[in-house]
C-alpha cells in the first residue's frame, strides 16, 4: 500500500515537469532531499541519513539512505514528493526562479517540510522563513495544524511536537485546499535525529532529554509518511492495532 502510494506520488508531480533521465526504482523510494538554497542549506544533512534509515527500519517504505540536494529552481523538484528546507541563520531572499519554481512545485501536488535549525521565534530562519512564504504562497495563510491532522496519527500516535528544542509547542502549515502543502517547526526536528560520523549524537536534546528525542524520531517519521502518502489514512481506524502490536 505505502510504496504504491509512493510511485503514484512521485509519477504525478514528475508528470508536471519537463522529461528528466531518472534512477530506475528511485520513485518506490523515499528519498530524503534537501532544498539547496544560496544560505546554510546542509547543516542537518546527518539528521535526514537518520530519517531515511529510521522509516526503513521502523515502517515498510524502502529509503535511499543518503540526503539528495536540490536547488529551489530545479526542474527535478518535480520528480521529488518530499523536500526538506532548513537553515541555522537567517534564509536569504529567494530568487524569482526560486519562489516561481517552489510555488508550482507545491501546486502541483509537492510537500515541503521546513524546520527551523537555530529554533528561532520572530527573529532568524523563523522571520525569514515567513518572509519568504509570503512570497511563494501569498493567498496562503499559515495556520497551526490542530491535533486531529493525519499528520499526528500517520503512523505513530503523537499529541506533541518536539525537536532538538521546544520553542513552540505546535507545528505550522501552509495548507492548499485540505492538503498541508509546507508544515513547518521551529523546534529543530532534525537536530534531534543528527549524528556524527562516529554514530553519536550531534545535539543535546532540551528540556526532555532522550525521552523527547524520540517523539522527534516519531514526529519525523509521521512527516515523512504524510508527504509520501497524504490523507488516505484519514480515518486512522487501524493506527490502534498498529500501535498495539508495535509496544
Amino acid at each position: 500500500m505505502r510504496s504504491r502510494s509512493v510511485t503514484r506520488r512521485a509519477l504525478l508531480l514528475s508528470s508536471l515537469a519537463p522529461a528528466i533521465a531518472r534512477a530506475f526504482g528511485d520513485a518506490s523510494r523515499f528519498i530524503p532531499a534537501v532544498a539547496q538554497h544560496s544560505g546554510t542549506w546542509d547543516v542537518r544533512a546527518s539528521g535526514l541519513r537518520r530519517l531515511a534509515w529510521e522509516l526503513q527500519r521502523r515502517t515498510s517504505v524502502e529509503s535511499i539512505l543518503e540526503a539528495r540536494a536540490t536547488p529551489l529552481d530545479s526542474p527535478k523538484l518535480f520528480e521529488l514528493p518530499f523536500l526538506y528546507l532548513s537553515s541555522d541563520r537567517e534564509l536569504p531572499a529567494f530568487t524569482p526562479a526560486q519562489t516561481e519554481n517552489l510555488r508550482r512545485y507545491l501546486t502541483f501536488g509537492g510537500f515541503v517540510f521546513a524546520d527551523a535549525n537555530d529554533a528561532s521565534a520572530g527573529t532568524g530562519f523563523d522571520a525569514s522563513f515567513r518572509r519568504e512564504m509570503a512570497k511563494v504562497l501569498p493567498q496562503v495563510q499559515a495556520r497551526p495544524l490542530p491535533a486531529t491532522h493525519v499528520v499526528f496519527k500517520s503512523f505513530f500516535l503523537l499529541d506533541t511536537a518536539p525537536g532538538r528544542a521546544l520553542t513552540s509547542a505546535q507545528l505550522d502549515a501552509w495548507s492548499i485546499g485540505k492538503r498541508a502543502a509546507v508544515i513547518y517547526s521551529q523546534n529543530d526536528v532534525m537536530g534531534a535525529l543528527a549524528r556524527d560520523e562516529s554514530g553519536t549524537f550531534e545535539f543535546d536534546v532540551m528540556p526532555g532529554g532522550e525521552r523527547q528525542r524520540e517523539y522527534a524520531t516519531r514526529l519525523a517519521i509521521n512527516i515523512a509518511m504524510y508527504a509520501l502518502c497524504l490523507d488516505y489514512k484519514d480515518d486512522g481506524v487501524h493506527i490502534l492495532e498498529i500501535m498495539r502490536r508495535r509496544r
